[in-house]
């Protein structure tokens, strides 16, 4: 299934009862089973379903977050200058709290009762590109442009560990292998593996795809499914660390960001072509696929083995990899 959205899209989510899923677009339009102008002539970057899908949450470079009712279409509440710099993502963290990141690196907390910040994290020196958030830790994980990840504890209200330096901005990221790994995805298409615990520098280091990896979605806990500038949408492995397949494509435009439905029987994806494109996960999954090979010949694996020389900074008991479906503005 495809839908023309008739603007460069930049975020997506499912929502988790219902078929309906949401689009924000570089117009400020939030693209639902109706259309929104959510934030007038800036462009809406990051969409969250939240409350049980009653309420959409969406981010913007106007640097305010947005909280709209999914029925109506109406403005519950809005935060204005939510930060002092454009809003570029939106994590849910728990009932009551989510997290945002900035253009210059900013990430914050906002008690969802008060409609106020309840911590800030200066974690970066460039934009937030992307967020996580590992529940059983209370710690917040996110990249940036600046070539870092960052580690935030809720629980000591500081950032509590961050990596060296890449010479690589930093896109995306999941956590995989039961918490034991943490995955990047960087401007120059290598994966960037993390060992929980040691997060000064990168263990592994995988070389697969041709451009940038802009979007990461964990499948399982040994496969994850990258979104790349090339406009493919591929099945790679991790721990062995290959590329298994490419599952669909947008006709070389880039991949902006992908995500399952709530019951993950659809894979949702956006790209720059200004299409929505909902694929059928299983069919993806099992339609084998003519080997690429150019593209099996580029991959290598630049560590030979996964020992973790570098000394440790954070707890090294890992955290589940489970997530949390949190309220946000409360209708009540």
């Amino acid at each position: 299934m495809e839908v023309s959205l008739g603007a460069i899209p930049f975020d997506l989510d499912f929502h988790p009862s219902s078929p309906i899923v949401a689009s924000g677009l570089i117009n400020g339009d939030l693209h639902l089973v109706f259309e929104i102008n959510a934030h007038g002539e800036e462009s809406c970057r990051a969409v969250r379903f939240a409350d049980s899908g009653k309420i959409i949450l969406t981010a913007s470079p106007d640097c305010s977050i947005l909280a709209t009712d999914v029925e109506t279409g109406k403005t519950i509440a809005r935060l204005e200058n939510a930060h002092e710099d454009a809003v570029n993502r939106l994590v849910n963290l728990t009932e009551t709290t989510v997290a945002s990141g900035d253009d210059e690196g900013c990430i914050k907390v906002w008690d969802t009762r008060q409609h106020a910040c309840c911590n800030s994290f200066n974690a970066h020196e460039d934009y937030v590109s992307d967020l996580t958030y590992m529940p059983d830790t209370k710690e917040i994980l996110g990249t940036s442009g600046d070539g870092t990840l960052s580690v935030c504890s809720l629980k000591k209200k500081k950032v509590k560990s961050q990596s060296e330096f890449s010479e690589d901005e930093l896109l995306s990221v999941v956590v995989m292998k039961n918490g034991k790994k943490v995955i990047c995805g960087t401007q120059t298409g290598a994966l960037l593996l993390y060992s929980w615990g040691y997060f000064k520098d990168c263990s592994d280091r995988f070389v697969g795809h041709p451009m940038s990896v802009d979007t990461l979605l964990k499948l399982d806990e040994d496969r994850l499914i990258s979104g790349s500038y090339d406009g493919v949408i591929r099945l790679v492995g991790i721990l062995p660390n290959n590329i298994i397949q490419p599952l669909a494509e947008h006709s070389e435009f880039p991949i902006e960001r992908l995500a399952f439905s709530t019951d993950r029987k659809f894979l949702g994806s956006i790209s720059h072509d200004q299409m929505l494109k909902l694929w059928d996960l299983e069919e993806l999954l099992n339609t084998p696929q003519e080997n690429n090979h150019e593209e099996n010949e580029a991959v290598q694996d630049d560590s030979d083995d996964d020992d973790d020389d570098d000394e440790m900074d954070i707890d090294i008991v890992p955290p589940k990899s489970s997530g949390v479906g949190p309220v946000f503005f409360s209708s009540k």
